[in-house]
């Protein structure tokens, strides 16, 4: 287990390193004068002249490329001051360090995924096993029926719905925002209840048909069976052989909605015009803001990568047929 965690952090810096590089020179090798568009149209050149240097445009763009990628490391000094470790760069429009800005907006994307995912595991997965614990019953048909309908929805189209029920027309909720949860923690709570129920009716229906199918597919395995044929109790062979050979697909499936929720959730962050990552990943392609472009994309990339490692290691203590060498 341990020389195959080393291996996996040693493969994900030589990815985020390959990430890294292809990004920097997918970005710079663009024919634009970054510091005009940073400028504006009625810029002088002499402002333009300071920008570049400010920015250090002004240097070859090996020299760019190496400050960049040693800043992450061990931070970079910029005309304007030190950037601590890890540093990617600083932003064309706000002139702001871009790490800052990215850490400034991810509170509210974690606070959206973690809360969103507590509810559609525990009713989603709740569902699905109920479902096959009560296969062919109308318990399994109404339920599985019920996730059909809901896959179908999305976010974009839910969300406006939701919105117009109970908070413009009836009142009852008030609009979706972003409260610190050391702040006040009922504030966090109401604030993103509507996100939550929205995110979670959507992914409740996908987990829902993914358990119990997994569910019932591990039910006809031969060690399932066998257990059976030793006498022991439904209920002990269902969650203790079934439930745990079941969980494989599950995870990896957990692991690439986490990564690709806290990386940014773009349609959720735009629907209830909340400002996370998401939002400002949109923002800065938009006012075409290569640093925070780039800085948002090797975040994204980091926490798939460090996921995709977690999910590797989930596999090995939830199903001992696992072995990982």
């Amino acid at each position: 287990m341990l020389q195959f965690l080393i291996r996996r952090l040693i493969g994900a810096v030589v990815t985020m390193f390959l990430i890294g590089a292809f990004t920097f020179f997918l970005f710079y090798t663009i024919p634009q004068d970054f510091a005009q568009l940073s400028c504006g149209k009625n810029c002088s050149p002499e402002n333009i002249a300071v920008i570049r240097e400010n920015l250090g445009l002004d240097k070859p763009i090996t020299t760019q490329f190496w400050e960049f990628m040693s800043g992450i490391v061990v931070g970079r000094d910029f005309p304007v001051g030190h950037c601590s470790a890890p540093c990617l760069g600083m932003s064309f429009q706000s002139g702001e360090f871009v790490w800052d800005s990215i850490i400034d907006s991810f509170p509210l994307t974690l606070s959206l995924t973690l809360g969103g995912l507590v509810i559609f595991l525990v009713v989603g997965l709740g569902s699905g096993l109920l479902a096959a614990w009560k296969r062919g019953t109308m318990i399994d048909k109404a339920v599985s029926g019920a996730s059909m309908v809901l896959s179908s929805f999305q976010i974009y189209f839910l969300g406006p719905i939701v919105l117009g029920i109970f908070v413009y027309s009836t009142g009852w909720m008030e609009s979706p925002k972003y409260v610190p949860f050391t702040e006040d923690p009922a504030g966090w709570l109401m604030g993103l209840l509507i996100p939550w129920a929205v995110m979670a009716t959507i992914f409740t229906a996908q987990y829902t048909r993914m358990a119990r199918s997994t569910m019932i597919e591990q039910l006809s395995e031969e060690h399932v069976r066998t257990a059976r044929a030793k006498g022991m109790k439904q209920r002990y062979v269902f969650f203790r052989y079934a439930w745990r050979g079941s969980l494989i697909p599950i995870v990896t499936i957990i692991g690439m909605d986490l990564s690709a929720l806290l990386s940014g959730a773009v349609v959720t962050e735009f629907t209830f015009d909340l400002a996370g990552v998401g939002r400002l990943a949109v923002r800065s392609s938009m006012d075409k803001d290569i640093p925070l472009t780039m800085g948002v994309m090797l975040f994204g990339a980091f926490f798939i990568l460090m996921l995709n490692i977690i999910v590797d290691i989930a596999y090995a203590y939830i199903d001992p047929r696992v072995r990982l060498s």
